[in-house]
């Protein structure tokens, strides 16, 4: 079977930035199982993934407009450490939930100086390259209650 629209995909993946750092893998663990079709995985790599099959390997590499989007400065913001209410302790590196006018936004801490802190909303990995490597391991009709839900239900089932 081929990778195609309502296909459950199960996938090991490496994926590296463009100087070669692991970013993330599933080499050591259970292989990504995601509902081909439904915006589970970047647009970019959806894409490369149609047609393929169980068995075949494959390196990718995705741009930033194919997978997290480009950085966009306008996207940070710096407040004072006040407005963080109910926080006892930022650090630089910490992710957050903010209420925006859009909705809840995750936000990373990038920098803090003195009374001010520095948030960023672009997705960590916008602006940057993707490179995966990638073995599907399976491909397989989704089930009715896959198809329903928007996304993989694994062994023994899902509750929500």
């Amino acid at each position: 079977m081929t990778i195609t629209q309502d296909s459950v995909v199960l996938l090991h993946y490496t994926l590296k930035d463009d100087a070669g750092e692991v970013i993330d893998s599933t080499s050591s663990g259970e292989p990504l199982a995601y509902l081909h079709g439904h915006g589970n995985l970047v647009p970019g790599l959806e894409r490369a993934l149609a047609g393929k099959s169980a068995g075949d390997k494959l390196s990718v590499k995705i741009s930033p407009a194919d997978g997290y989007g480009e950085f966009d400065k306008g996207l940070i913001q710096r407040v004072p450490r006040r407005a963080l209410k109910g926080i006892k302790s930022i650090d630089v590196g910490m992710r957050l939930h903010a209420q925006t006018e859009q909705g809840p936004q995750a936000v990373t801490v990038t920098q803090i100086v003195g009374d001010m802190v520095t948030l960023d909303a672009n997705h960590p990995l916008a602006g940057k390259n993707l490179n995966f490597d990638i073995e599907i391991t399976e491909v397989r009709a989704a089930t009715e209650e896959e198809l329903e839900h928007g996304h993989v239900h694994g062994p023994g089932d899902h509750h929500h």
